[in-house]
C-alpha cells in the first residue's frame, strides 16, 4: 500500500493519540447514555466510529486502504447504525475493552499507560453499570442516581484522558495491539458479563450483588492459576506445561538444525551441504516440498502443492511447498530455518574461498622458495663463470680443481631442487661436514672481496648444507647489492662450532630500516632486486632445520646476521634481536 499526504485530522490522530481517544469515547457516550431509541445517538455513533478509524492502532491512517479494507469499514458503519441494539453495544464495548487493554503491555511511557486505564476502566463501567441492564431491562431496573452518575460523571474520564499531556508520538512507531492480550481481555469481559447474570438467575438476587459475587469469582480463579503457574512441591506449573505444549511445533525444528550441523561438520562441499541440507528439510511434518537456487545451482525436492512460501536469506532463494497455508508460528521457524541454512551455507563458501587461498599461498611459497634456490645456483654459477674468464693459462690447473670440486655440488643441489618441485613437501636435511661445507664455500667466493673467518676447529661437526648454503647465498648476495657508509663495502663471514654451527654474516654497509628490520623474518618484505622473500624463507628454513636466523646486529656500519642451533634443535621459532 502507497502513502498518502496526511491531513490535519490524520496529523492530529497519530501526534495527539489521547485527543482522538478522548472524543472517541465522549461519542460513544453521547450515542448510549440518553438511550438508543432517537435518531441523534446514530449519528453519534457514526461519529464515535469515525473518531475511532483515526485512533485505532490495527493500520496506520495515513496509508492508502485497499478496496477489501474499504469494504469492512462501510459493512462494519452500516452495522452499527442498520442493528443499532444493546446487545450490538454490549458486544462492541467488549471489543474496545480487549482492543485497548491489549494495547497496555506493550506501552512504555506511564503517562500513556495511565491514559489507556483509565479508557478501559470507563468502557468497562458503561457496560456493567449502563449497557448490561439495558439487555434486562425487565429484570433490572436503573435507579435515577446511578443514571444521573452514568450520564454526567462518567464523561469526566474522557475528558481526563484529553487533558492528561503525553510526549508527542512519532508517526512512524505507532503502538500496536498484541492479539492474545486483547483476546484474554475480551472473554475476561465476556465472562464476567455473563457469569453475573447467571449468578443473579440462580440466586435470584440484586444485580450488583451477583456482579460482585462473579468478580470475585473471577478474582480467585486467576488467582488459583497464578498460584498454579510456577513450578511448586514437585508440580512443574501450568507454565511449563503450557510452553511444553506450544514449543512442540520446534521440537521437528530442533531435530533438523542437528541434522544441519551433522552436515556442516561432515560436507565440506557448499553445493551438496545446501542439497543434502534442504532434502532432510522434508522431514518436518509441514513440508511437503523445497525449491531453492543460488547463482552456482538450483534444485527442487519433494512435491509442490497450492500454498507455497517465498524466502531469501543472502544469495540463497527457497520456495517452500507446504501441506496447509501457514499459520504465524510455522511462518517464523520457516523464516529461522531458511536464516539457519543460508548462515551455514555462506560459512561452507568462506571455508572454501579459504582453502583455494590456502593451497594458493602453499603453491606461492613453494614457488618463491624454489625460486629463491635456483637464484642462489645461478649465483654460483655466474661466481664459476668469473673465474673462468678471469684465470690466466697458468691457473688452469687450479681452475679446473676447483670445477671438480663446485660442479658436483651445483648439480647435487640443482637435483635437490627438482626433488622439491616434484614433491613441495618438507623433504629431511641432509647432513654435510661442517669442514667440507666451509672449504667449498670458500671457494665458491674466493674471487669476491670476501674475509672468511674460521673461529675454531670444526672437525667431527655435522650441518645441514641446504640450509647453510640457502643461508650463505642470501646473505652474502643482499650484503654486496648494499653500499658502505664509507670507504669501500667490507663483507665477513665467520663460522664456528658453538650452538651446533655457527654463521655470521657482516657487513659496513647502511643499517636496516626499523620497520622492514620488523617484519624482516615474518613476511615478504619490498625490495628493488628479487621477490623480498629471501630472508623469510631463509628463515622458515631455519626453523624447520632447528635452527634460527636473527639479525644480530643492525649498527651503521656494522650489519650483521646470524645463523646458529636453537636451544633444543626442535624447531623452536626465531627470536629476533634489532639493535
Amino acid at each position: 500500500m502507497g502513502k498518502l499526504p496526511m491531513g490535519a485530522p490524520e496529523r492530529i490522530a497519530m501526534t495527539n493519540p489521547q485527543l482522538s481517544l478522548g472524543l472517541m469515547l465522549l461519542a460513544l457516550h453521547a450515542s448510549i447514555a440518553w438511550g438508543i431509541d432517537d435518531w441523534w445517538p446514530r449519528a453519534f455513533l457514526l461519529a464515535h466510529f469515525g473518531l475511532f478509524l483515526l485512533w485505532q492502532p490495527v493500520w496506520r491512517g495515513e496509508r492508502e486502504i485497499e478496496p477489501g479494507q474499504a469494504f469492512s469499514v462501510v459493512a462494519v458503519a452500516c452495522l452499527l447504525v442498520g442493528w443499532y441494539n444493546w446487545w450490538l453495544m454490549a458486544v462492541w464495548l467488549a471489543v474496545l475493552v480487549g482492543i485497548i487493554g491489549g494495547s497496555v503491555p506493550r506501552i512504555g511511557d506511564r503517562r500513556q499507560r495511565v491514559i489507556s486505564v483509565l479508557a478501559a476502566l470507563y468502557l468497562l463501567s458503561m457496560l456493567l453499570i449502563w449497557v448490561v441492564p439495558q439487555l434486562f431491562a425487565d429484570q433490572v431496573v436503573v435507579e435515577p442516581a446511578l443514571a444521573t452518575l452514568v450520564r454526567y460523571a462518567l464523561p469526566l474520564v474522557p475528558i481526563a484522558i484529553m487533558v492528561i499531556r503525553v510526549p508527542r508520538r512519532v508517526p512512524e512507531n505507532p503502538v500496536g495491539v498484541d492479539l492474545f492480550y486483547s483476546l484474554l481481555f475480551f472473554l475476561l469481559v465476556v465472562a464476567l458479563v455473563l457469569g453475573s447474570f447467571v449468578v443473579r438467575d440462580v440466586s435470584h438476587g440484586n444485580y450488583v450483588i451477583a456482579l460482585a459475587q462473579t468478580l470475585f469469582g473471577i478474582a480467585v480463579v486467576l488467582v488459583g492459576l497464578s498460584w498454579l503457574w510456577y513450578p511448586h512441591s514437585g508440580f512443574a506449573g501450568v507454565g511449563y506445561l503450557l510452553s511444553s505444549y506450544l514449543m512442540s511445533l520446534g521440537l521437528p525444528f530442533e531435530r533438523w538444525v542437528q541434522t544441519l550441523s551433522e552436515l556442516a561438520h561432515d560436507e565440506t562441499h557448499p553445493q551438496r551441504f545446501l542439497a543434502l541440507g534442504l532434502k532432510h528439510m522434508l522431514d518436518m511434518p509441514w513440508v511437503r516440498g523445497v525449491e531453492w537456487q543460488t547463482p552456482r545451482g538450483e534444485g527442487e525436492f519433494g512435491s509442490r502443492t497450492a500454498h507455497a512460501t517465498a524466502l531469501e536469506s543472502g544469495e540463497l532463494k527457497l520456495v517452500i511447498h507446504t501441506r496447509w497455508a501457514v499459520s504465524p508460528a510455522v511462518l517464523l521457524h520457516l523464516k529461522l530455518l531458511t536464516q539457519m541454512v543460508g548462515h551455514f551455507y555462506e560459512a561452507k563458501q568462506r571455508e572454501q574461498v579459504q582453502r583455494q587461498n590456502a593451497y594458493t599461498h602453499a603453491i606461492y611459497e613453494t614457488g618463491a622458495r624454489l625460486t629463491h634456490d635456483v637464484k642462489n645456483l645461478l649465483q654460483s654459477l655466474k661466481a664459476l663463470c668469473a673465474a673462468a674468464a678471469s684465470t690466466s693459462p697458468g691457473q688452469a690447473q687450479a681452475l679446473q680443481a676447483l670445477m671438480q670440486r663446485q660442479l658436483p655440488q651445483i648439480t647435487q643441489r640443482l637435483n635437490s631442487t627438482l626433488d622439491k618441485l616434484r614433491s613441495p613437501r618438507d623433504a629431511e636435511a641432509n647432513e654435510a661436514d661442517a669442514r667440507s661445507w666451509w672449504d667449498a664455500l670458500v671457494q665458491r667466493y674466493g674471487i669476491r672481496s670476501i674475509a672468511f673467518e674460521l673461529a675454531d676447529d670444526v672437525a667431527g661437526l655435522k650441518v645441514p648444507a641446504e640450509l647453510f648454503d640457502s643461508v650463505a647465498d642470501n646473505l652474502i648476495e643482499n650484503a654486496f647489492n648494499k653500499t658502505a657508509e664509507s670507504g669501500a663495502l667490507e663483507v665477513t663471514v665467520r663460522f664456528s662450532s658453538a650452538a651446533h654451527g655457527t654463521l655470521t654474516v657482516c657487513d659496513n654497509g647502511a643499517a636496516i630500516s626499523r620497520s622492514v628490520a620488523q617484519q624482516l623474518f615474518e613476511a615478504p618484505v619490498a625490495s628493488q632486486s628479487g621477490y623480498g622473500v629471501g630472508l623469510y624463507q631463509s628463515s622458515r628454513l631455519a626453523v624447520q632445520s632447528g635452527y634460527r636466523l636473527e639479525l644480530s646486529s643492525n649498527a651503521p656500519g656494522a650489519v650483521c646476521f646470524t645463523l646458529c642451533g636453537a636451544a633444543s634443535r626442535s624447531g623452536a621459532l626465531p627470536q629476533r634481536h634489532v639493535a
